[in-house]
């Protein structure tokens, strides 16, 4: 078993589309009519398969209550300055990112998308595999 991608409900796909599209994210297809709405797939260019599948009204614009459910969708950018960047470009409010061990190469910093989810950056340092494992807890 693994686990394919989440679900995200949007407010607005054209919003929602052009932010996770400024973190690199590509439409991989949609499924225009399904009883949860409009779906969009999206991967990161490095990414083998989906890994956000973004669920949007059919009728256009909807509310969306993100509730306490989901903390956070941490996302690994290989340079967290062209990632800053690109959002900043976008009107993205980005804080300084900051790092958990206090070294240079280890970077996070959390991002609000349209609908106001924690987006978690993640630069990992130099030699660090490509996610988290049990290694990162030894």
């Amino acid at each position: 078993m693994r686990t394919l991608s989440p679900g995200l409900r949007v407010a607005d796909l054209d919003a929602s589309l052009a932010f996770y599209g400024a973190l690199g994210f590509e439409v991989v297809g949609t499924v225009p009519e399904t009883v949860l709405g409009r779906l969009t797939m999206l991967k990161l260019p490095d990414d083998e398969f989906v890994t956000i599948e973004l669920v949007s009204s059919k009728a256009g614009r909807q509310n969306v209550d993100l509730g306490n459910g989901m903390s956070h969708l941490a996302v690994q950018v290989d340079s967290m300055d062209e990632a800053v960047s690109m959002l900043r470009e976008h009107r993205v409010d980005v804080a300084e990112p900051r790092s958990p061990d206090g070294t240079p190469e280890f970077l996070i910093v959390t991002v609000k998308d349209p609908d106001g989810r924690d987006i978690e950056l993640v630069q990992w340092p130099p030699g660090h595999a490509a996610g988290l494992s049990a290694e990162d807890w030894k």
